[in-house]
């Protein structure tokens, strides 16, 4: 159920800025978004985890910070990234 680090390095490493970049918004929200999609199966099949519930939109809002951040500083980024991972945005 959780993200594994193979998966973690694949998504750092395809939406990195630069070859150092760990941090940058679309990181974060491309790491988010797959967390997001694993909590919403987990949901799926456990719609009673009440705790998993919080997380889950605890995680979207803060999801949707990076990317209010990121509409507001870059929105050519913002636009292809949202694209990429097919969120609405």
């Amino acid at each position: 159920m959780s993200l594994t680090k193979e998966k973690k390095k694949e998504l750092i490493s395809q939406f990195q800025v630069n070859k150092k970049d760990t941090g940058s918004p679309e990181v974060q929200v491309s790491i988010l978004t797959e967390k997001i999609n694993l909590l919403t199966g987990h949901l799926g099949t456990n719609p009673k985890d009440y705790q998993c519930q919080r997380g889950l939109v605890m995680m979207v809002g803060k999801r949707r910070n990076h990317l209010n951040y990121l509409k507001r500083s870059d929105k050519d980024s913002y636009r292809k990234l949202i694209d990429q991972l097919s969120i609405r945005g």
